[in-house]
């Protein structure tokens, strides 16, 4: 019998972390491939979306998130 290794998305560290209304706003570095992230996330439904930051950008991204992913490539998160 064959064991398959289930690979799992690298750990992230979250770097800041703020509530706006129902919004929780993270940004996250990803290490291992040296990425930043920032996500975001109505608490109430569960949605929210998720975009890679420039690290030159990502303070900027993290206090206007919705400034800053206007006319980006975003992943959508459905609650």
């Amino acid at each position: 019998m064959k064991r398959e290794l289930i690979r799992q998305n690298p750990p992230s560290r979250e770097l800041a972390q703020r509530l706006s209304g129902a919004d929780e706003v993270l940004l996250l570095w990803h290490p291992e491939i040296d990425r930043v992230e920032l996500s975001v996330r109505d608490l109430v439904s569960g949605a929210g979306f998720r975009v890679e930051v420039a690290p030159a950008h990502a303070i900027d991204a993290f206090y206007h998130p919705y400034a800053y992913t206007a006319g980006r490539k975003t992943t959508i998160v459905d609650g």
